[in-house]
């Protein structure tokens, strides 16, 4: 096989991603200074920072703080670039990635990484004794079905030399580098790994900008600079100390007072309107888009939503510029399972108008001119108990009488993992934010026939084998050349989908944080697209002297 090195155009591509946005860059770089520190309040416990276990938006940034994969993305961007790797090779056919390493990274143990580290963290996380839910995004790789079924060792990842791995895929896989930037693959230190067991997740070791420096379990973490981190400059903050157990009101008085510098939870809804109207927090206050939607699903196995028209319906029965106007205009009415930000967005579809009077005739088409009785399912978190009511009042002007019951959410989810267990949910709470900015990934978990299985996520139980198959080749088509041609199939994909409508897409959600007047970076950091919610390293105190 012949290996193919990087175009002169990818080539440029990686070299500009390397570095900052100019934002980042140019605007700030003047007044930034290093050292300080920072307060962060989230209300929920941190319950893991293992790479290969933790999978939640609240552990996603903190253990980005600790820990690096080969590849990641430029600050505040989906664009990827390298990380860890200091380039790459793909062959011609994109079944073989050769990683160059950066040379000099070290752990915070004080060793040097090597390629042994890299291909020891990968099969640690498909290895079935350490229970990863990210074991299956290294489905691509060679010898993976056998590897997830015995100890990890996967056979399609090979040693080259201490600064040189080789991976190679059982197929082309176009979402394969953004796997390697998520956190399974974060590379980890085998002799930490097996000093601290179980407990490596409270006791984790990377290559990070930050390392942990104190934990009390439900009070507070404390992470402190890494001096031996590979990127020049950074982190800019000394310390970031993170309490645990603040409410979102309290934490919002104690940033006003001056006690905290940012909300890792949203602005509170009952204070959002006051915060926001409020021109002494013009600047404090970061908003940023998020790779998520939310959505009700449509079970298409059960009567009467086996039948397109009842969907297409549903779709134009729901007032979605109200459902906004319920949560503050903390989003955008969404037309289409793709958020606006994510690669294969179709900006020019408006999808279903809301058009009561049209919903009516479809259904009287579909035989249900006097409508029919269901049920929806919601979590019993504010606000996702008024959304579900807006939805209910909005279903029973046409005539679909849909009965609410809003559970736990685990329940909602258990009973969307069952293929007669909901005829409707409202996903709020738990709609889907993308593990990784590409269009595949709302797709395959979601929508996907591999979704549709008992305990999946495809609680629309929706299965299109030639979409599936549509699907497979636009994840084939690897080629840098080929990228305008692969958003065009995802968006054609998409755009099918809302045919057979087994969701209505309801909004995309935004994300409003604030930060004190001391802490400084651009809304990018604060409220990162994909390093949910804070890209850490790029914060800067503005008091430093």
């Amino acid at each position: 096989m012949r290996t193919l090195m990087l175009s002169t155009a990818l080539a440029a591509t990686l070299l500009c991603a390397t570095a900052l946005t100019p934002a980042l860059t140019a605007a700030n770089a003047a007044e930034i200074k290093n050292g300080g520190a920072m307060v962060v309040t989230y209300k929920d416990d941190i319950a893991t920072l293992d790479p290969a276990i933790g999978y939640d938006w609240q552990n996603w940034s903190i253990i980005k703080s600790l820990f690096d994969g080969l590849m990641d993305y430029e600050p505040g961007t989906t664009n990827l670039r390298p990380n860890l790797a200091e380039s790459y090779q793909m062959s011609p056919d994109g079944l073989t990635y050769t990683f160059k390493l950066r040379p000099g990274v070290k752990f915070h143990n004080g060793r040097v990484l090597t390629a042994d580290d890299i291909k020891y963290s990968i099969e640690r996380a498909v290895n079935p004794a350490t229970q990863s839910p990210g074991a299956g995004f290294f489905g691509s790789i060679k010898g993976f079905e056998e590897a997830a079924a015995a100890n990890g060792a996967l056979s399609g990842i090979n040693v080259v030399d201490p600064q040189t791995v080789k991976i190679e895929l059982s197929r082309p896989d176009a979402t394969f580098l953004h796997v390697m930037a998520i956190n399974f693959s974060f590379a980890v230190p085998k002799e930490e790994v097996e000093k601290a067991g179980a407990d490596f997740g409270k006791k984790p070791v990377g290559t990070g900008a930050f390392k942990m420096s104190e934990w009390t379990l439900g009070q507070r973490l404390v992470l402190e600079r890494n001096p031996d981190f590979h990127e020049k400059g950074l982190p800019h903050l000394d310390q970031i100390t993170f309490e645990i157990g603040q409410e979102p009101t309290v934490a919002l008085l104690r940033l006003e007072r001056g006690e905290v510098d940012v909300l890792g939870d949203p602005i509170p809804p009952a204070r959002f309107l006051e915060v926001k109207n409020n021109p002494a927090n013009k600047d404090l206050i970061a908003v940023g888009t998020q790779l998520h939607t939310g959505y009700v699903t449509l079970n298409v196995t059960m009567k009467p939503f086996d039948d397109v028209k009842v969907r297409q319906a549903v779709n134009m029965a729901i007032n979605k510029d109200r459902i906004v106007r319920i949560i503050n205009n903390r989003a955008v009415p969404a037309t289409q399972p793709l958020p606006p930000s994510m690669p294969g967005y179709a900006p020019d579809y408006k999808g279903y108008a809301f058009d009561q009077a049209k919903a009516k005739a479809l259904l009287a088409e579909a035989g249900f001119p006097n409508g029919f009785d269901t049920e929806i399912l919601a979590n019993n978190t504010d606000p996702n108990p008024r959304i579900v009511q807006a939805i209910q009042q909005d279903l029973a002007a046409v005539g679909i009488r849909a009965a609410v019951k809003t559970l736990a959410q685990a329940n909602v989810i258990a009973a969307g993992g069952e293929k007669e267990g909901a005829a409707m949910i409202w996903s709020g709470g738990m709609a889907w934010i993308a593990d990784f900015p590409d269009p595949s990934n709302f797709y395959g978990p979601i929508l996907g026939c591999a979704g549709a299985v008992p305990g999946g996520w495809n609680w629309s139980w929706y299965c299109n084998k030639d979409l599936d198959a549509k699907a497979a080749e636009a994840d084939a088509m690897v080629d840098p050349a080929s990228k305008e041609a692969r958003e065009a199939a995802w968006r054609d994909i998409y755009l099918k989908v809302m045919e057979d409508a087994p969701w209505a897409p309801v909004f995309n959600e935004q994300r409003f944080t604030m930060h004190s007047a001391r802490m400084g970076g651009p809304d990018a950091i604060f409220v990162d697209p994909v390093h949910i919610p804070v890209n850490y390293e790029h914060v800067y105190a503005t008091d430093v002297q």
